[in-house]
């Protein structure tokens, strides 16, 4: 994406003052947005952040835009943010056509729901994935990377596809939580299919209308979407026929997903089932794998912190496999990961709102039915509340920093619809960072381009990245 990388200085103006506390009027700045803001939507596309970051630049912390028939409201203050999705939420839903576009894969789970539908699945999902569930999984987790770690190249020195290794892994982590199995072909061949359709349903929403999936231009959407279904439906049904068998109980994700009941004792019905499965496996994998990706790109280019990190690691386990009960124990390797989330937010861009009231935010009157755009990376990237945004510096989670605002820093979102997993996530990142640490020094492959961070959905880098791997004990003296 064009200026990604560019630095994001100080704005002036709006973006330079608090928000505003009194009511104002007409609307708030923005591009001209001719043409039923074609032009606007047609920059937008291609790179989304970029073209939001040169808004913000250019107008300020409210930016507006008549976009077709949509009045379009980007907010990039922290605290308009947090009133938007905390104090606000119930005047909000998400965008219909954003929602139809991650409908195809995820049906009606509660990542897509909304209102009393959400609700219930939110209810019924929260205890699942409490801490004390996760640490039930943690050695899953670590059983999971070591078996993957020892099929690496065994050299002193190799190159690895790092971003497929870390998707690779953390699919293998989420099938054993999920559905006590293992990464097969079959779920190999599901990586290709998440990627295709997540760049196809990003694509999808600068569209007012998808045609219909038997076009025969759908062909791709068509058979990624075979591929998840039939994995998922598969894991499923091969379920159900072991505990039809008299097979005993597994201690995963979808056993806790059969038995869970309703305030009213209803439990989910056949398609919930597959979505909420479908979700958590998408979402479950995807968020860590992307994580770990950058973390592991920041590591390589960052050998100082890199090497702090991996002594503490050293120094807490002293050669042995981490567990849910060390990563209290080792806050600098936290601070990596956090700072590697501020840089390269899984989820850069919230899916948008709509306005299903009337609100005042920021000294701006929004009508019913304006679009609201909550972008968490360019909040990341504010020099305001991170000096020197661009910089690596793991030591702005450090007990002696300066307090972040509230809202500043949200890499799972934040208010009632905050990532489900994200405890998960983190449990799961910082395990696998722990044991990558102990075993490898991390490099740039000599020669290659630093990696470009591309939206869809979630964000990855353009090209898919390659690390060198350095086997620790075998380095020059």
């Amino acid at each position: 994406m064009a200026n990604m990388n560019s630095s994001h200085p100080h704005t002036t103006g709006l973006a330079g003052q608090a928000p505003a506390t009194i009511q104002q009027q007409g609307l708030p700045p923005g591009p001209p947005c001719r043409f039923f803001g074609l032009p606007e939507l047609r920059a937008m596309g291609p790179d989304y952040l970029g073209f939001l970051q040169a808004q913000q630049r250019q107008h300020g912390d409210v930016v507006y835009m008549r976009l077709a028939q949509y009045r379009d409201y980007s907010f990039f203050h922290p605290e308009q943010v947090r009133e938007l999705l905390v104090a606000t939420h119930e005047g909000l839903i998400r965008w219909e056509r954003g929602i139809e576009c991650m409908a195809s894969a995820h049906g009606h789970s509660v990542l897509i729901a909304e209102g009393e539908a959400w609700a219930r699945k939110r209810r019924m999902l929260q205890p699942g994935f409490s801490p004390k569930k996760v640490a039930a999984f943690a050695s899953l987790m670590v059983q999971a990377s070591e078996e993957a770690l020892a099929t690496w190249p065994q050299e002193a020195v190799a190159d690895l596809p790092f971003e497929h290794a870390m998707t690779q892994l953390t699919m293998d982590v989420i099938l054993r939580t999920l559905f006590s199995s293992r990464a097969d072909a079959q779920a190999r061949e599901a990586e290709q299919a998440l990627r295709t359709l997540s760049v196809i349903a990003y694509r999808e929403m600068f569209w007012p209308l998808s045609a219909p999936l038997w076009a025969p231009w759908k062909a791709p959407k068509r058979r990624a979407l075979k591929v998840l279904n039939q994995l998922i439906e598969g894991q499923i049904a091969a379920r159900r026929a072991h505990l039809a068998a008299g097979g005993e109980d597994q201690p995963d994700l979808l056993d806790m997903l059969l038995k869970l009941q309703d305030e009213n004792g209803q439990p989910l019905s056949d398609a919930e089932l597959r979505d909420e499965c479908m979700t958590t496996f998408l979402a479950g994998h995807e968020t860590s794998a992307g994580a770990l990706t950058w973390w592991g790109w920041c590591m390589a280019t960052h050998p100082d912190a890199a090497a702090q990190a991996a002594a503490e690691v050293d120094a807490q386990l002293a050669g042995r496999k981490p567990s849910v009960e060390d990563i209290a124990h080792m806050p600098f390797l936290g601070q990596t990961i956090k700072e590697a989330l501020r840089l390269y937010p899984p989820a850069p861009a919230l899916l948008t709102r709509r306005s299903s009231q009337p609100l005042d935010i920021a000294g701006w009157h929004l009508p019913k039915g304006s679009m609201l755009r909550i972008t968490p990376y360019l909040m990341h990237r504010d020099a305001r509340w991170f000096p020197e945004p661009e910089a690596f510096k793991p030591e702005r989670f450090g007990p002696e920093a300066s307090e972040i605002p509230r809202g500043a820093y949200m890499p799972f979102g934040a208010g009632p619809r905050v990532c489900l997993g994200q405890h998960f996530a983190l449990t799961e990142i910082t395990l696998i960072a722990a044991l990558l640490l102990q075993r490898y020094r991390l490099e740039p492959v000599p020669g290659a381009e630093a990696p470009r961070p591309t939206l869809n959905i979630t964000l990855r880098p353009h090209e898919p990245l390659r690390l060198r791997l350095r086997r620790r004990g075998t380095e020059k003296k």
